[in-house]
């Protein structure tokens, strides 16, 4: 009887010890997992590509030596991130940051933007991507569209090279639309001698690649392109869908909406079915593909076309033929 108390003493003592001993191992192992890898270093710059998943971006982290244990930040971003995704661009990060720290800056917005301007897209569109990946203030909006994209009347539009950019957040809407146009310099100069030994106009070739972007299939950009030309030889009106798509494009109501039969009335200088030749500029960005089609148009007699349900091209040499491809194929 008289040893019970001591040998409770001594399992207190030893459920006491093993508590602290297995507390210990804890922090031990939480601070191994989620602590800083180095609490001397300084701010560096990691990358985050696009379309990289969530364990490609820690495994990133861990052969860069930000992080120890994959699982760990898994379970750190899950944790605290509450739905927000991490987003492809490039962050500020140090390895004197523990493993919470780091998925918290990963899941706020990059100082880095990664920005995909695709062939097709008009100045708005890129726009509003702008002021989503950059932070742009309406004002700022405002400047892109109004100011620094329209070096000349002639390049409004379609001078803003596709293509994926790593913008950071900090440069103005004038750089950025430097930016964007010495790019498009860069990659289309040979085009542009090209354009300059065929006799044809820069501007000209540029404009009605815009058209053949948004009208033309993947496979008969060509085939577009030579109908065009065609229809400018002959003073025909080029009578395109996507300059009434360009008129009535807006935010409400979609950038490039399906045009109707009546809008073939609206007025507006890039109405081409009103009025003859190119509009006054290019309504969107061509791609290279687009570029060359409209430098090399395959050899055609074709002055009308049109795409069946399958996005197969038909065309015709005459208004007879148009119509019976439009009763076969649209009826």
């Amino acid at each position: 009887m008289t040893d019970t108390p001591k040998r409770k003493r001594t399992l207190f003592s030893k459920i006491l010890i093993g508590t602290i001993g297995s507390l210990i191992l804890f922090l031990l192992g939480y601070s191994y997992l989620f602590g800083p890898m180095d609490k001397y270093a300084t701010t560096t710059e990691f990358l985050v590509e696009p379309e990289m998943s969530s364990l490609a971006i820690a495994q990133t982290l861990k052969e860069q030596g930000f992080i120890r244990s994959e699982f760990a930040f898994e379970a750190a971003h899950l944790s605290s991130s509450n739905g927000r995704i991490i987003r492809p661009g490039g962050y500020k990060i140090s390895k004197a940051m523990d493993t919470w720290t780091i998925a918290d800056v990963l899941t706020k917005k990059p100082h880095l933007a990664w920005i995909t301007v695709k062939p097709g897209m008009r100045k708005e569109q890129i726009a509003d991507m702008l002021v989503d990946y950059l932070s742009w203030s309406p004002e700022e909006r405002d400047e892109w569209l109004t100011v620094h994209t329209a070096p000349t009347p002639s390049f409004v539009e379609g001078v803003y090279y596709p293509d994926t950019y790593l913008i950071p957040s900090q440069l103005s809407p004038k750089e950025v639309a430097d930016r964007m146009r010495t790019r498009f310099q860069e990659v289309f100069a040979p085009y542009a001698n090209e354009a300059f030994l065929e006799n044809k106009s820069w501007t000209d070739v540029i404009n009605l690649a815009s058209i053949v972007e948004r009208e033309a299939a993947k496979n008969d950009k060509a085939l577009v392109a030579a109908i065009l030309w065609n229809r400018l030889a002959i003073d025909m009106p080029l009578q395109a869908d996507a300059t009434l798509q360009y008129v009535k494009g807006n935010a409400e109501n979609g950038w490039w909406p399906v045009p109707k039969s009546e809008d073939k009335f609206l007025e507006s200088p890039f109405n081409t079915y009103q009025y003859k030749g190119l509009p006054p500029h290019p309504i969107a960005n061509p791609s290279l593909d687009s570029i060359h089609a409209v430098l090399n148009p395959e050899s055609t007699n074709c002055i009308y076309y049109l795409h069946d349900s399958n996005g197969q091209i038909h065309c015709s040499t005459n208004y007879a033929g148009h119509k019976d491809n439009i009763n076969r194929h649209l009826r």
